[in-house]
Formats: C-alpha cells, structure tokens, sequence
C-alpha cells in the first residue's frame, strides 16, 4: 500500500477545524483550529498548512442534515472546498460530516473532562473524526 498525506477540515462560520492523516495507518490526528470570519478563513495559515504538510488529498467535511438532506451550512462547506482547490490546486474530496461533532466531543471529554471541550479542540477532532471516517469508507 502507497503512503499518502490527506488533511481534512471540518468547515464552521467561525472556526475551522484543521487533522493530518496517513492512509497506511488509517489515523489522523487533531492539528488546530483557524478562526474564520463568516466561513473564510485566513488564507495565510491555510496556505503554511498546506506548505508544511504536503497532502495530496484534502478531505472536507459536508455537513448534511440526519436524513441525509442538505442544510445552508452544506453549500458553504462545498464554497469553502472550491476556494481550496483553485487557490491551492489540491485535490478535494467531500466527505459526510454527521455526528463527528458529537463523536469528537465524547472523545475530547473521555480523555480530559469538560476542560478539553474548548472549542477549538473540539472542531479540530472533528476534523480527525472526519478524517477517520473517510478512511473507513476508503480503505483498500
């Protein structure tokens, strides 16, 4: 199996959560959260990001609603996706987003209490959750 670097971004109006992963490992880990305004962030670190990392691969969580349905925050997310790929040239895969929030928060809380639910924890292991996921969805 080839090593590939994906990164994934779990995208909110306010924050945007920021995971690395491998896919012979099937892991990803939590990096950061960049704060955004209205959904955009500061190009500047998306770019040293994406510098620094390599991905060949940018996964970028959809949020839909339970029934599969899309909400307003879908087309924003798939907005935030397309700026990523003519900005930086990546390549971009959406990825369904439902309960990596939840997931994400049980997690945090299971291994550090209410003190890990900061918010900027909890959107960057939403975007590992994600990340997790589409590598369940995707293993070879």
């Amino acid at each position: 199996m080839i090593n590939r670097t994906i990164m994934a971004f779990d995208f909110g109006t306010k924050s945007i959560g920021v995971a690395i992963g491998q896919t012979i490992t099937g892991t990803a880990t939590a990096l950061s959260a960049l704060k955004a305004r209205d959904g955009i962030p500061d190009w500047l670190q998306v770019e040293k990001l994406l510098g620094e990392w390599q991905p060949e691969l940018v996964v970028v969580g959809l949020p839909l609603n339970m029934d599969g349905t899309e909400q307003p925050l879908t087309s924003r997310a798939r907005k935030f996706a397309n700026r990523l790929h003519s900005r930086f040239n990546v390549k971009i895969a959406l990825h369904d987003e439902r309960l990596s929030t939840v997931a994400a928060r049980a997690h945090l809380f299971n291994h550090g209490g209410y003190r890990a639910l900061d918010k900027g924890n909890v959107d960057a292991a939403s975007a590992a959750v994600i990340l997790c996921s589409w590598f369940e969805q995707h293993a070879q």
